[in-house]
């Protein structure tokens, strides 16, 4: 497994993380965690080297947190580090965080955070942190050894984040970077200016909720073609760990398949070649030929007040965008319930609060429905 140094004398990370929002889970349509498959998998990541594992508050319903700190309990607690997220938009004051804090650790049974974040920080939530006195907080407990190193993730403006930056002395940030996102969510923008001021950065949705896994038939071909023997995910993975200053790449792996492809990937990992570059460039722009929703599938969105599954709607929607495949999208759309549809959408606006990718989530959803009825004018 390649290492990457924490600044000049810190630890020695894993370049590959194990992200624990996509765990394997009991049902798909349920956030309930497979105990035992999940299990099954941070044991073969520990023993492969992968020593960085990221949860958070709210992941599978809130029961990530619960589940990894027990899972990793057989192992000296010194072997591995241990990522959890302070929920932004869940705080209305200083004790909330303070609740919040003291409850993650006996969620994971540890006494101490290797790496902790204020979550997902956004333009509806980014000043909370600071205003209710939340990043104050959470440096008592680093003061107090409670927390070994703080950061944040972010999901917002270069303005946002340069103003972020000037609170306080972070120790590391971690941002969403893939080769999609590079130019189309300013992920380049925001990696200069991190790795610029000398931040370790942690890369989260290199695979960007898995839709870079295959992003379409004609990106799977150049990929394929170009080497034959390697899954697309991993050209994905490759081009987030080839940036210098990255200090490992989160990947939410839900199977033993996707877990021990990453692994291979990271093990004796070559960065990409500026041939490889041009390849990735290609793929790239056949995927761009196909009009999507950027939705990652991070369920921030839910639960809706109209009862709509708005990820199920993009996931549905995006399929049937790149194939074009009009009869397996209505198929698949009729398998879900009514009130769970594009059409119980009443604009309330509540989710769009919450997503991390500023869709205009209403407006992709009336789109659908204006598309889904134009099939049943026709028929």
């Amino acid at each position: 497994m390649e290492m990457r140094t924490y600044r000049e004398a810190g630890p020695s990370i894993s370049l590959l993380g194990l992200g624990c929002m996509r765990l394997p889970k009991v049902c798909p349509d349920k956030d309930d965690i497979d105990f035992a498959a999940a299990q099954e998998m941070v044991d073969y990541a520990y023993a492969h080297g992968v020593n960085y594992y990221d949860t958070a508050y709210v992941y599978h319903g809130g029961t990530s947190e619960q589940f990894i700190g027990p899972a990793l309990k057989k192992y000296p607690r010194d072997s591995y580090y241990l990522a959890t997220k302070m929920p932004g938009w869940d705080l209305t004051c200083r004790e909330d965080a303070v609740k919040i804090f003291e409850e993650q650790l006996a969620n994971c049974q540890v006494d101490y955070f290797d790496f902790y974040l204020c979550h997902s920080l956004s333009e509806s939530n980014y000043r909370k942190y600071k205003d209710l006195g939340v990043i104050d907080y959470l440096d008592e407990q680093k003061k107090a050894g409670r927390i070994r190193r703080l950061g944040f993730s972010f999901h917002a403006t270069l303005p946002i984040l340069e103003e972020v930056l000037s609170w306080y002395s972070w120790d590391f940030a971690q941002i969403q970077l893939n080769y999609l996102d590079w130019e189309a969510q300013q992920a380049k923008e925001q990696y200069e200016m991190l790795s610029g001021r000398g931040l370790p950065v942690i890369i989260m949705e290199p695979v960007r909720g898995g839709a870079l896994a295959s992003p379409c038939a004609e990106s799977d071909r150049i990929f394929h073609a170009a080497a034959p023997g390697r899954s697309t995910a991993s050209w994905a993975i490759r081009y987030a760990a080839s940036l210098p200053g990255v200090l490992t790449v989160l990947s939410g792996m839900s199977s033993m398949e996707q877990l021990q492809d990453n692994i291979a990937t990271m093990t004796g990992f070559s960065p990409l070649t500026p041939e490889e570059y041009e390849v990735v460039g290609r793929a790239l722009a056949a995927y761009k030929a196909h009009v999507t929703i950027p939705c990652t599938g991070c369920r921030y969105c839910m639960d809706c007040p109209s009862g709509v599954d708005i990820p199920l709607m993009f996931k549905l929607y995006n399929r049937y965008a790149v194939t074009k495949d009009k009869g397996d999208y209505q198929k698949a759309l009729a398998e879900v319930p009514q009130s769970a549809q594009m059409q119980s959408c009443v604009a309330c606006g509540v989710c769009m609060g919450h997503c991390p990718q500023s869709i205009r989530i209403p407006d992709e959803l009336a789109r659908i429905r204006e598309l889904a009825d134009s099939w049943q004018k026709k028929a």
